[in-house]
């Protein structure tokens, strides 16, 4: 009978943690200002949603802030996962001692932090602080080792036969890795590209020490306008905003969660 009942507890626990939070969230962004001064669990007496999110959109000029994390997100997942995806391969064929401490030096940025000041001093030498450039290029650094690490075990599983036989049939290097090994690492790329856009797109440490307000993103925008006061109190208005801010994850995320799951299975497993 306990046996049984397992699963459902999981179930319900699993619910409970997602769901209250998720409720929350939309039960206090559809409420009125008055409704909205204490956030609770309760449902709205009168849902303003649609308002909220109409009012935020237009007061908290999203549309730039929502340009600006595009033009820093885009670029940098697209970089990080070329360059770690070249990387992975390379390092998961090649057997040598030289290549496991390479392969060991990738993932270390895993679980060592980056030096926050150090890099805001090498950033402003460059004359790349407060640039977009200079912000990709942290997170690159930063980011690198989570596609290295999910791709070189994901490489491992593909036969290299395939590869052998492009070889055979007059391919380079770069003709292999685009033409057979690249399409065989869709599950575990949009697994990387989710891990690195919900990094990226909620970020708001790096990118206040980095670009400092110059270039508005979702999170900065957000940041300073409850920190100028405009939403004091306001709470209806700073859950709507959070609301708008998490839909293109939710719906990238709704997309690709089959490609995710077996991403995962595959690269970290395996």
């Amino acid at each position: 009978m306990t046996r049984r009942l397992q699963p459902f507890v999981a179930l319900f626990l699993v619910a409970a943690v997602i769901g209250v939070p998720l409720w929350l969230v939309v039960a206090t962004a559809g409420k009125s200002q008055g409704e909205a001064v204490d956030p609770d669990l309760s449902p709205p007496s009168t849902w303003h949603l649609w308002e909220n999110l109409r009012q935020v959109w237009v007061d908290a000029d999203i549309p730039a802030a929502l340009f600006g994390s595009l033009l820093i997100v885009v670029p940098t997942v697209a970089v990080v996962l070329i360059l770690g995806s070249m990387a992975a391969w390379v390092l998961a064929r090649r057997t040598s001692r030289l290549t496991a401490v390479l392969y060991a030096l990738g993932i270390s940025g895993i679980i060592l932090p980056p030096a926050v000041v150090t890099v805001v001093l090498l950033l402003r030498q460059l004359g790349l602080a407060g640039t977009v450039t200079g912000m990709i290029g942290v997170y690159v650094g930063i980011y690198l080792s989570t596609v290295i690490f999910f791709v070189t075990g994901f490489v491992r599983t593909i036969p290299p036969s395939l590869e052998e036989a492009a070889q055979i049939d007059g391919a380079g290097p770069v003709a292999v890795f685009r033409r057979v090994v690249l399409p065989l690492l869709r599950p575990v790329l949009a697994t990387a590209t989710i891990l690195i856009c919900l990094y990226v797109w909620n970020d708001v440490f790096y990118a206040f020490f980095v670009i400092g307000g110059r270039v508005d993103t979702l999170p900065l925008n957000l940041f300073q306008v409850a920190s100028a006061g405009l939403y004091l109190n306001n709470w209806h208005l700073i859950f709507a905003y959070v609301l708008l801010m998490s839909l293109p994850l939710i719906v990238t995320f709704a997309i690709a969660q089959r490609r995710i799951i077996s991403g995962i299975t595959s690269g970290a497993v395996k």
